[in-house]
């Protein structure tokens, strides 16, 4: 890759993320930062790229490899090919201890830089210290951006779980919901009950039900169908991934056969389609294609020229919402497979 399109990659990201960019401080992570690769970047050519491909950046998140996911994934191997750079993408389904092994693993196995999701950063707090320990940043992403900190990042990549219910509370209010169900479907999953807390802030009349979750779909619509029926004051029903808002949520709703305005968070294509139709109410979009390819450009960044962006604080992707108003565009680029 030559100097000149990596100039062109990291002036894209700036833009993204000026709200939050500090070149001030220093860390063990950032001072750290390869004589090398800042040498190559004044000869720029040729040198530059071979020393790009010897740059190995690692994402390790709890994904499920389902549709939120695979979008995240394509947007760290699109910011891997923009720099040049080895990328170790892995994914956990939701298993926290094969993601602190992960963490561990990569670190003893040459990362240069670590991105990681934090749904449960208990879990993976003692795997980071020995990451940071050993002089590599880290940044979270997705989930952990009232924790990232405390997990020795620098900053975190997301959206804030609690505004984005915050916000999903005004849209049912705007809906004229009266009682609004929150299913939540994954356990000890810290930002899907950020969701629901934010959507109680604004909204007030909320109740949660854990359900079994992706794993399996009609369990899950047999769950949210069996509560529907059980309080037929419930109108509304926030579901926190889009998979389970189209595969369980809404065919449950329609069994009840009365009207239950439903949003979600997060794409896809099936939820934009529904979006459009008039099925699905909204989609709180968090982006996550800029959360898979934001963190990879802050930790060359990081690696290349010491900077430290975010000044302390979170980069928001999100929330953005999908409405009929924005659907069609929306729909071309999931079809894409970047939304």
């Amino acid at each position: 890759m030559k100097l000149a399109k990596a100039a062109l990659v990291m002036c894209a990201a700036s833009a993204v993320v000026l709200s939050g960019c500090s070149s001030s401080g220093s860390t063990a992570a950032s001072s750290a930062a390869p004589a090398s690769a800042a040498a190559s970047a004044a000869a720029g050519g040729d040198a530059a790229a071979a020393d790009n491909a010897g740059m190995k950046l690692c994402m390790y998140t709890h994904g499920d490899g389902g549709s939120f996911w695979s979008v995240a994934k394509k947007g760290a191997e699109k910011a891997a090919a923009d720099l040049g750079v080895t990328l170790d993408y892995q994914e956990s389904n939701n298993d926290p201890e094969a993601q602190a092994q992960m963490i561990e693993a990569g670190t003893s196995a040459g990362c240069m830089g670590i991105a990681v999701s934090a749904p449960n950063p208990d879990a993976i707090k003692d795997a980071l210290a020995k990451a940071e320990a050993a002089g590599i940043p880290v940044v979270t992403m997705n989930s952990g951006s009232k924790d990232f900190t405390a997990l020795g990042a620098f900053t975190h990549v997301g959206q804030d779980e609690f505004v984005a219910g915050q916000g999903a509370g005004l849209k049912f209010k705007e809906l004229g919901a009266t009682k609004v169900l929150c299913p939540v479907h994954e356990q000890a999953n810290i930002g899907l009950q950020e969701r629901c807390d934010g959507l109680k802030d604004t909204f007030g009349n909320v109740e949660n039900l854990q359900v079994t979750g992706l794993a399996d779909l009609t369990k899950t619509q047999a769950e949210i169908q069996a509560k529907l029926e059980a309080d037929p004051t419930i109108d509304g029903v926030f579901a926190l991934n889009a998979d389970i808002a189209t595969g369980a949520a809404m065919p449950a709703a329609e069994a009840t056969g009365r009207k239950i305005s439903i949003g979600t968070v997060d794409l896809s294509g099936d939820a934009v389609q529904a979006v459009k139709d008039g099925t699905l109410a909204f989609a709180i979009d968090q982006q996550q294609f800029a959360q898979g390819y934001l963190p990879l450009v802050l930790l060359y960044l990081n690696s290349l020229n010491g900077h430290v962006l975010g000044g302390g604080l979170p980069i928001a992707t999100g929330p953005g919402f999908v409405t009929a108003e924005n659907a069609d565009l929306v729909q071309k680029l999931a079809a894409a497979g970047t939304r």
